[in-house]
């Protein structure tokens, strides 16, 4: 019995079946998706003053909200802060024990309720209006206490929540979201927001590499194999040596210093596959590429996982102005970047296979 039939074989039975489960989870999202379909005619004035408040702020997006509410706050917190407005998360209930002090003049403060009673949220206000900061809300009706409170009110309307008791906040946070993701996007574009400041607050992951610099995440030339042209194979496969994680490729250099060539594992596994151990013992400038593909230390990353990925080749020179090599790029390192692999099939065996890749041809 494998896997998938013993999970089966322990699974309960439903009480509906697979078309009427498939169902409610259509209703669901036709419910939800309802809701944002009517948020786009009811964005007024109000949304627009709201987005000048947010793009003239000097200090601060102070956003707070409790329950379910409160976790859409912290992501549109989250978002803000990551497309150019500093911003941070306020717990109603915390703000009574000294994180009110979170909040100074000059900032803003964003909170969330589709009631707009929430008895946290609404005991919070008169701190606030004492603090003497605009307030920012998102609530199902301007004449709620917090809508009557605010500065600026942006209404959802009365929901339907897609709950089957029609209690659960989902609608309401999904509209929520929405609306605060429309109004960080919007703000951002005002902002002039752009690549490079992207990759300025997203150091991490396969975007800030993607957006950052060759220079940023290239093998120092301590970490590379450099040799000169004029020296045999065996000579440099002997003495050019380096500790830890070793590069696929040797490259090889003229008596200016300039790159003149590139030698790599695959090289020295053809001639072998040839039968040509003869050509060890012969300058490396013999059978080295002369002319492989490099990037400067100043280009984006991106520009090199397209080189990687569209050459299919596994290591990327790094040169100066003058054409001296600086560093080198190793496929192993920016593996998660590539673009998904094309499977080809084995003309013997009929089997999937991927395509490696290869040097500069």
């Amino acid at each position: 019995m494998n896997s998938s039939t013993a999970l089966h074989a322990q699974s309960p039975q439903l009480p509906l079946s697979e078309g009427e489960v498939l169902q409610l989870g259509r209703e669901v999202l036709c419910t939800e998706a309802r809701a944002l379909a009517s948020l786009i005619g009811k964005l007024d004035t109000r949304f627009f003053r709201a987005v000048r408040l947010l793009y003239g702020l000097r200090g601060n997006l102070i956003v707070s909200g409790m329950g379910k509410a409160g976790l859409i706050g912290q992501k549109l917190a989250a978002t803000f802060a990551s497309t150019g407005t500093q911003s941070h998360f306020l717990h109603p209930a915390e703000a009574f024990h000294g994180d009110l002090g979170r909040v100074h003049k000059g900032d803003l403060v964003l909170v969330l309720s589709q009631s707009g009673e929430t008895k946290e949220v609404v005991q919070l206000l008169p701190a606030l209006g004492r603090l003497g900061v605009p307030l920012l809300a998102i609530t199902a009706s301007s004449h709620s206490t917090l809508g009557r409170k605010s500065d600026v009110t942006i209404e959802l309307g009365k929901l339907k929540e897609a709950c089957t008791l029609g209690l659960a906040p989902s609608t309401s946070t999904t509209a929520m979201l929405a609306l605060g993701d429309a109004l960080a996007l919007v703000v951002s574009r005002l902002k002039g927001f752009e690549a490079e400041d992207f990759a300025r607050l997203h150091p991490g992951g396969s975007l800030g590499l993607q957006l950052s610099h060759v220079e940023d995440y290239m093998r120092a030339p301590q970490e590379c194999r450099i040799a000169h042209a004029n020296t045999t194979i065996r000579q440099v496969l002997a003495t050019c040596t380096k500790p830890g994680r070793r590069t696929g490729a040797i490259m090889l250099t003229g008596a200016d210093g300039r790159l003149a060539g590139l030698f790599t594992d695959s090289d020295l596994v053809r001639l072998i596959e040839s039968r040509n151990e003869g050509a060890l013992d012969c300058p490396i400038s013999e059978t080295m590429n002369t002319s492989p593909t490099t990037v400067s230390r100043s280009d984006k990353m991106r520009v090199a996982i397209d080189i990687l990925a569209e050459r299919r080749i596994s290591e990327l020179p790094v040169i100066d102005a003058e054409g001296k090599p600086v560093g080198l790029i190793d496929v192993t390192d920016v593996l998660a970047l590539l673009p998904e692999p094309i499977p080809t099939r084995s003309a013997e065996e009929g089997a999937p296979t991927v395509r490696i890749f290869s040097t500069d041809e």
